[in-house]
């Protein structure tokens, strides 16, 4: 068979497949223990994936809001589109814990749970607004930390970044290179020659995504499994009714609404809310996400570089919205604390309003104890559902990238900057 006449499936497809056989690698590595080989390398592979597309992020979302910056003041109607962008975060996040508060208040996991109160205890990670306020500020130019962990004796040293930090410190940057003029001119065209680059690493790394797909799936199933789910049953069931609702239910309807077809948005969607699924992270999957805005949506490079990073850090209707809507009803009904409408009016606000307490990381824990705590509940409730969290947080995380690429879409088409994007949604490595 010559090359021209051998085409592989489409990107999405190729996910699917590593799915697919990712779920069949699990099962069998389940069977044969946690320490085989096979299993050891399931766990391996993912967690390296996720590592380059996380080491990709510092410098791609630096230099992609400096660069939108730059661009957003040839637009005349950039305040608009931001304002049009926190609205829309603002309006969904609203309908997700709406639907959370019902859900809760309907199905009552908190009474029907088969969990041990001696499962209860408070989480290593908390949230607070003190420490969201804080998080604001960037402790460097890049928002990069470092800390170091004693266990047994061994200390073991990591490097984090924190997306919200680099987003507001780049943004400064951008401002300042462009209120300078021509002295940032060359500041601006090494940032353009910069981005160019780190979107070609992007290209390959994006490339293997069918195998990094497989490989966290495989270890997912061979890790956590489901026989965790049956003590929490119902709670996880309404987690996941609810989920399901927003992304098949509430996300069409806007789509809809605005005049977009949603066949259409998932066809082109698909890869990143994949990705999401199986990576647990907002971040890991912001190169994709933003990629697919702009490749296969067809939302500008001048808007989506800006809306897609804020969206990864602040825009998460899964894990700031229903989420902590349905666990915080959840321990309030196991501990047995009556809510009054206030309680559930704060609910919404902290949904709302505290999503950046996210900032995108893996799991949901701080984004439930901060409600937890403002609604003065008992922190020791969360402890009570980290049986189950890693399982949760696939959907999770795949509702939270759908919303991310759903607001800059609908945004763009309501101010007419959708383009018409390529043919095929693929993205691939050349």
């Amino acid at each position: 068979m010559t090359r021209s006449s051998y085409r592989l499936p489409s990107f999405g497809i190729q996910v699917a497949i590593g799915m697919g056989l990712g779920l069949a690698l699990g099962l069998v590595a389940r069977e044969l223990g946690p320490d085989s080989a096979l299993a050891t390398t399931l766990h391996t592979t993912g967690q390296i994936f996720v590592q380059l597309l996380k080491a990709l992020v510092p410098p791609l979302v630096f230099t992609a809001i400096v660069g939108s910056v730059a661009a957003l003041r040839d637009l005349t109607n950039a305040a608009r589109l931001v304002a049009q962008t926190l609205l829309w975060f603002a309006i969904t996040a609203l309908i997700a814990v709406s639907i959370g508060i019902v859900l809760g208040l309907t199905l009552q996991p908190g009474l029907h749970a088969g969990v041990d109160l001696a499962a209860a205890k408070v989480p290593t990670t908390t949230g607070s607004w003190i420490d969201f306020l804080k998080g604001l500020v960037p402790a460097n130019v890049l928002g990069i930390g470092a800390g170091t962990i004693i266990a047994d004796g061994v200390a073991t040293t990591t490097v984090s970044f924190n997306v919200l930090q680099i987003i507001v410190a780049a943004v400064a940057i951008g401002a300042a290179a462009v209120s300078v003029g021509e002295a940032g001119s060359a500041f601006l065209l090494f940032n353009a020659s910069a981005l160019a680059i780190f979107r070609r690493l992007l290209r390959w790394v994006i490339a293997l995504t069918p195998i990094g797909s497989a490989a966290l799936v495989g270890d997912a199933i061979a890790r956590y499994g489901w026989s965790a789910l049956s003590s929490l049953g119902l709670f996880a069931g309404a987690v996941y009714l609810g989920l399901a609702l927003v992304l098949l239910v509430v996300y069409p309807a806007l789509l809809a609404l605005n005049g977009i077809s949603p066949g259409w948005f998932f066809r082109r969607a698909w890869p990143a809310i994949q990705l999401g699924f199986v990576s647990r992270s907002s971040v890991g999957t912001l190169p994709l996400t933003e990629e697919v805005t702009e490749r296969a949506l067809g939302v500008p490079r001048s808007y989506s570089a800006f809306a897609v990073p804020l969206g990864a850090t602040t825009k998460m209707d899964g894990c700031a919205a229903i989420y902590p809507a349905v666990a915080a009803i959840f321990v309030a009904q196991f501990f047995g604390v009556a809510l009054h409408a206030s309680d559930y009016a704060l609910i919404v606000v902290v949904s709302v309003l505290g999503s950046a307490a996210t900032a995108g990381l893996t799991g949901a824990t701080v984004m439930l104890t901060l409600t937890l705590s403002t609604l003065g509940l008992p922190l020791e409730g969360a402890g009570l559902l980290l049986a189950i969290d890693p399982i949760l947080d696939m959907g999770r995380t795949a509702v939270n990238v759908a919303g991310q690429m759903l607001v800059p879409t609908i945004v763009a088409k309501r101010e007419g900057l959708l383009a018409a994007p390529a043919d095929t949604p693929a993205i691939t490595a050349t």
